[in-house]
């Protein structure tokens, strides 16, 4: 089952012996082990019936002794086990996990890593426990994920605002859920949220960000790219060199991509570069006329070499600022 069909099934109350959550992502697997905690039980029932363990503090035997306890005015007991990674006796609950109790809903979130489930305990877990395994979203995931959880709250987003915001926070769904939520909080059901929204409650400026930088170097928009570089080079942290290379080795090979796929179909070409709309598929047009397919391949191989500059690989980086080699790369890039 994916992350949505389980939310839905605790929300229909439809509840299993055993819920095994691992992976890299830790937002899902806190996503759904937070609901049950305060959704499986009314707080009444908490009181008597709810037991939270952490992995590095717990051995199995308490576990299994606290599962296999029945609940007391209730038709369930709820049993967390946080941190289960830390956990050095985990494959201990095998015996529970082989003969769970159906009066007891047990959670066991394994965070940052998968467990081989090729073992006897996973085997068991395979047989009695719904497994979840959370992975972590690729880069071109995100601005999808971010219109979702916005409209859970009864708001849109416009696709430049929804890649404002995901080139900016990256991959961290926690953090970004913390950003998203700022915006519920403080804009009314119905709104659409757009770069200047973003700029006013998430403080991500609308103007000065790796989004903006590589539209005016796609479009050759020289005066543009300079006041923004001044800006990254006067303000390090809003534009750190490894995120700034980062994004536009993407973009420049998403132009690459386009000069070989451009006689595609619009929806096949869409799903070659991995973009959500046309939207951004004008610009990715204009800067294809801007840079060559030979140009295009130059550029990526420049970007290589100021990553290996600004890591100091052949290059002595020694009292000179970031924002100094952050200049010469746009420079390069554009003539």
């Amino acid at each position: 089952m994916d992350f949505q069909q389980i939310l839905h099934e605790l929300r229909e109350k439809k509840f299993r012996p055993i819920y095994f959550l691992h992976g890299k992502e830790p937002y899902f697997i806190d996503s759904i082990s937070h609901y049950i905690e305060k959704n499986a039980l009314s707080e009444a029932e908490q009181s008597f019936n709810q037991t939270v363990f952490y992995g590095k503090d717990v051995d199995h035997m308490a576990i299994v002794d606290t599962a296999r306890r029945f609940p007391m005015m209730a038709s369930h007991q709820v049993v967390l086990l946080k941190e289960a990674q830390d956990m050095r006796t985990l494959s201990d609950l095998l015996s529970y996990i082989e003969k769970p109790m159906e009066s007891t809903i047990l959670v066991i979130c394994h965070k940052h890593k998968k467990l081989n489930l090729n073992s006897k305990f996973g085997k068991a877990l395979k047989k009695n426990a719904l497994i979840f395994e959370s992975k972590p979203l690729y880069d071109n995931q995100v601005p999808g994920w971010i219109s979702n959880y916005l409209k859970s709250h009864k708001l849109t987003i416009t696709p430049k605002a929804g890649e404002l915001i995901a080139e900016n926070l990256g991959t961290d769904l926690s953090k970004i859920a913390n950003e998203l939520d700022k915006l519920a909080l403080n804009l009314p059901p119905g709104t659409q949220v757009d770069d200047a929204a973003v700029e006013q409650h998430i403080g991500i400026s609308k103007d000065f960000n790796v989004f903006e930088l590589q539209r005016a170097i796609g479009l050759r928009d020289p005066l543009k790219a300079q006041r923004i570089v001044n800006y990254f080079s006067a303000n390090p942290k809003k534009g750190p060199m490894p995120m700034l290379i980062g994004s536009l080795y993407n973009y420049f090979s998403k132009i690459y991509l386009f000069h070989a796929a451009k006689n595609l179909p619009e929806n096949e070409l869409l799903s070659t570069l991995q973009l959500r709309s046309s939207f951004f598929l004008k610009e990715y047009r204009a800067a294809a006329r801007n840079y060559s397919h030979s140009k295009t391949e130059q550029v990526i191989t420049l970007l290589k070499e100021f990553d290996l500059k600004s890591k100091g690989v052949g290059y002595n980086n020694t009292g000179k600022p970031e924002g100094e080699l952050m200049k010469e790369m746009v420079w390069r890039i554009m003539h």
